[in-house]
């Protein structure tokens, strides 16, 4: 069974994000003293108590009409109290009890969800004594919590385990499959969130006009169409350096990068309509130096007048600017329309089978004794190189070590030919491959024996 969810509702800045936090032990939510920083919802597990649960922060809660930007925040919030098992609502103990948190406490007891009430920011006696007045809104007796200094933690997560279902009883162990990690990244307005929707078939993303929607690094559990896993993160858009405007964009950017380096496989959503952006590149890049597999999905693909054109274009970009990712996988997609975004998962396990690719040693003995003879090393600093043996080291990605004398002088160029022919031999499409030279000692050379 999967673990109860607990969702962590209220208007905005009275804490949610810090709250959240601290109950899953980790920084898993960015927290910013800016009203409104937390968008969509955001999940983690944690565990109260001896009970694993599901935390989910959810954005502030406010009146606004329904296709406004906080209307739409709102209703996320809402769907995120359907599926919970224990609500808690959290208030501003310095604040007091406001017109807004008991409009907001009526609406939640509407919803027919278990309520738990948390007065937060209750730091000291004085905000103990200030949570009392959290009685008035008829929810039960409030726990006086703060959530940034940790005081009454203890007291709210026993609190949470009352009140939670009775376990069911544990079944037998089954080899449950481990996720596949995808994250999904792109500049601003590229369309990430809408094809994050499209894939869960259900709007759980925030999505609309304006562009930076997303601020945090969104994960969601969804399951392929053969029933196996895949743990997708959406993320904010990535705009250049130089353009990254406050602490909160800094800390937004820095969650995306952070998503992109947990993930196995990343996709690179680009909006088919503008084409390939050097920013594009950029990002592209760094999943590379990041040893992670990549996927291309040419989004808003609807709105593409000339196809053919855009395909073309895409390529030769690619071709020209992307060599150390040649082969890379390249999708059109409409997540508006759904054309073209069931090949996108299975572009995605393709990509991460290449990642994982171990090469048997006997193909890659004869492959190598092949390439040096079709090709011999150059001389390096006026010496020949002896490049002896190859292996592979690992996988995910394909990282092979030459050996060799002199092994460690081999020219970049004839490195990239040995990268170039390892992928066209061994079907490698697309994927960061590693060649690392180590040197061998030579028994006849004299400076060796002295050392």
């Amino acid at each position: 069974m999967p673990p109860p969810v607990v969702v962590i509702a209220g208007r905005p800045n009275v804490g949610k994000s810090t709250l959240f936090n601290r109950l899953a032990g980790r920084r898993a939510a960015l927290v910013a003293d800016t009203p409104g920083v937390t968008r969509d919802r955001k999940e983690a597990e944690a565990m109260l108590r001896g009970r694993t649960v599901r935390l989910v922060d959810t954005a502030g809660l406010e009146e606004a009409p329904p296709g406004s930007l906080a209307g739409r925040m709102h209703a996320t919030a809402a769907a995120g109290v359907a599926e919970a098992a224990l609500v808690l609502f959290v208030i501003d103990a310095r604040a007091g009890v406001t017109p807004a948190d008991a409009h907001f406490a009526s609406w939640l007891r509407r919803q027919g969800r278990p309520l738990l009430l948390v007065a937060n920011k209750a730091e000291g006696r004085a905000g103990a004594a200030a949570a009392l007045d959290a009685y008035a809104l008829g929810l039960g007796t409030p726990v006086a919590v703060s959530a940034e200094h940790g005081e009454g933690i203890a007291d709210l997560m026993g609190a949470i385990a009352e009140r939670l279902p009775e376990a069911a009883p544990e079944a037998a162990e089954e080899d449950a499959a481990r996720p596949l990690q995808l994250a999904i990244v792109g500049r601003p307005n590229a369309g990430k969130s809408t094809l994050v929707n499209r894939l869960l078939g259900a709007e759980r993303m925030l999505t609309g006009p304006e562009p930076g929607l997303t601020r945090d690094a969104v994960a969601v559990r969804l399951h392929d169409e053969d029933g196996t896993p895949v743990e997708l993160v959406d993320t904010a858009g990535l705009r250049r350096r130089a353009r990254i405007d406050g602490a909160l964009e800094q800390m937004s950017v820095g969650a995306a990068i952070g998503a992109l380096r947990m993930a196995e496989v990343v996709v690179v959503a680009v909006d088919a309509a503008e084409g390939l952006h050097d920013q594009d590149l950029q990002i592209a890049r760094l999943i590379e130096r990041e040893g992670r597999a990549a996927v291309l999905a040419l989004t808003k693909w609807d709105t593409v007048a000339d196809r053919n054109a855009a395909r073309r274009a895409a390529a030769e970009r690619l071709e020209r600017s992307l060599a150390q990712l040649k082969g890379l996988s390249v999708v059109p997609l409409s997540a508006i329309t759904g054309e073209g975004v069931g090949r996108l998962l299975p572009a995605v396990r393709a990509a991460h089978a290449v990642w994982n690719t171990r090469v048997p040693t006997a193909a890659l003995n004869r492959w190598f004794e092949q390439t040096l003879a079709r090709h011999p090393p150059p001389l390096a600093d006026g010496r020949r190189l002896k490049l002896r043996y190859i292996t592979q080291a690992k996988a995910r990605p394909p990282t092979f070590v030459v050996f060799g004398t002199r092994a460690t002088g081999t020219p970049e160029e004839y490195r990239r030919y040995l990268v170039n022919f390892l992928r066209e031999t061994f079907t490698l499409p697309g994927t960061p491959i590693r060649i690392e030279f180590r040197d061998t000692s030579n028994p006849f050379d004299g400076r060796s024996a002295s050392r």
